[in-house]
């Protein structure tokens, strides 16, 4: 029998047997050598387990065996899994940790790279896939982990980059960088917090894009009336209130800072939520359009949470294509076919209210606190543009306030049919979950006739 020396092969087996359920994990391909050596197996660990008891493939580069030498076996052995993973309809976790390709290898080694794209190209919507960044992860490499619907760094030790920071700078590629810059959804402390934040991840996403909504067991009262004042509130710790148990999920907490994204259950339901307190800008339409693409690739329900004073307008917004930026925003709310809810929480100004999950652009339910404010400008603006006569009348913050109540209240979006019901701040998590509920068979698509009922 061959024998492998645990010493040196073991560091990437116990980095991928620390995710599964103890005693599951079942290796593939084990004995696969590099084809210049007889004594050296392939430097990367492939395999399948129990994440909680549901099937996960996973597979660990090892920079400690040849540097994680990405070659042709080594892009085989993960597209053989591949093959498993989707066959079987089960996610994929990929732990990246490399040097790079093998120079004398040529054009196999790119062709093994471009081998590797097109799996996670071909499983993207399929199989939900999660990159963890444990090491070296640059050129090519980069590029595939990119591909992953989520990616997670490590502090201090991940290295994500296309150009190497020796070439084009110390900060690129760092993990705070690829934080700040969107690469990375979740910036862990330390690598077993990284590892116990891709098994919670893995708790809350569906299986694959046949599971439809997932169903979570929960002992929290659909009813319970929420607390918060909607003129000062944190968007976490409200989304804490709403939730089923308090628990969310969030994602691109770094790189958005006036959006709250991730995923929570609400009665029951699991859904993704995008959450935007603030300018929607570049970095939250770009992480909002993430959240609800993937929600609609794996059925799950997206709940919008809107509190914007509208769009960012400075010039470093529109030299960066801010309007491609918010059509791709406008595109994944307008092609989605999974359920959506909607809940104006205080301001909706401008595109903000339109691009943010209005029923103009697909929301099934839209809803509006009492003292929510729809408007194409600010009362501020508004009142300034067409009001301002009235200035003198009364005073400026009279006339605000009169703007507010007469032309951008919820009840006035209400009256045109855009707002479906103007609710108190206390029913918030009631009526989402209300609204999840009747929504929840949505995915499944409308049920198929076979004829009209004939009339008597």
């Amino acid at each position: 029998m061959v024998q492998i020396d645990e010493k040196v092969y073991g560091v990437s087996k116990e980095r991928i047997e620390c995710l599964f359920d103890a005693g599951t994990f079942v290796e593939l391909g084990a004995y696969t050598r590099r084809p210049t050596s007889s004594e050296d197996f392939e430097s990367v660990v492939c395999g399948y387990g129990a994440v909680d008891g549901k099937l996960v493939f996973a597979f660990a580069q090892d920079s400690g065996r040849t540097k994680g030498a990405f070659g042709e076996r080594h892009a085989k052995k993960i597209a053989d899994m591949y093959s498993l993973a989707v066959k079987n309809g089960a996610p994929v976790i990929g732990v990246f940790d490399s040097a790079g390709a093998v120079v004398y290898d040529g054009a196999s080694a790119l062709a093994a790279y471009g081998k590797f794209m097109k799996c996670v190209s071909d499983a993207s919507g399929i199989i939900p896939q999660i990159a963890l960044i444990d090491g070296v992860c640059g050129g090519s490499s980069a590029v595939v982990a990119s591909m992953f619907d989520f990616t997670v760094t490590v502090k201090d030790k991940s290295k994500l980059y296309v150009n190497s920071p020796f070439v084009i700078g110390e900060d690129a590629g760092k993990s705070a960088f690829a934080a700040a810059t969107g690469l990375s959804a979740v910036e862990a402390e330390n690598e077993a917090e990284a590892f116990a934040f891709v098994k919670k991840l893995l708790s809350v996403i569906p299986q694959n894009n046949a599971d439809g909504v997932l169903a979570a067991d929960i002992t929290d009262d659909i009813n319970r009336a929420v607390s918060f004042d909607a003129e000062n509130y944190k968007i976490d710790e409200l989304l804490a209130q709403i939730s089923d148990n308090g628990v969310f999920v969030r994602v691109y907490e770094k790189y958005a800072e006036n959006l709250c994204a991730g995923f929570a259950s609400f009665g029951g339901v699991m859904s993704g939520v995008v959450a935007v307190c603030g300018k929607l800008d570049i970095s939250a339409a770009r992480a909002a359009a993430k959240i609800v693409s993937f929600c609609d690739s794996f059925g799950l329900p997206t709940v919008t949470l809107v509190d914007s004073e509208g769009l960012d307008v400075s010039m470093t917004a529109e030299s960066a294509a801010y309007a491609s930026e918010l059509s791709r925003l406008a595109m994944a709310y307008t092609s989605s076919d999974n359920a959506k809810v909607t809940v104006v929480l205080g301001k909706a100004y401008g595109a903000s209210f339109t691009l943010l999950g209005s029923k103009a652009v697909g929301a099934d339910l839209a809803y509006a606190l009492e003292g929510a404010c729809i408007s194409v400008l600010s009362p501020e603006a508004s009142v300034a543009f067409v009001w301002n006569d009235k200035v003198g009348e009364k005073s400026r913050e009279d006339v605000e306030a009169e703007w507010k109540e007469k032309c951008a209240s919820a009840a006035d979006a209400a009256d045109c049919g855009e707002i479906d019901d103007v609710i108190e701040a206390s029913e918030l998590r009631k009526r989402i979950c209300a609204a999840l509920s009747m929504l929840a068979l949505k995915a499944d698509g409308t049920p198929a006739r076979k004829h009209t009922v004939m009339p008597l």
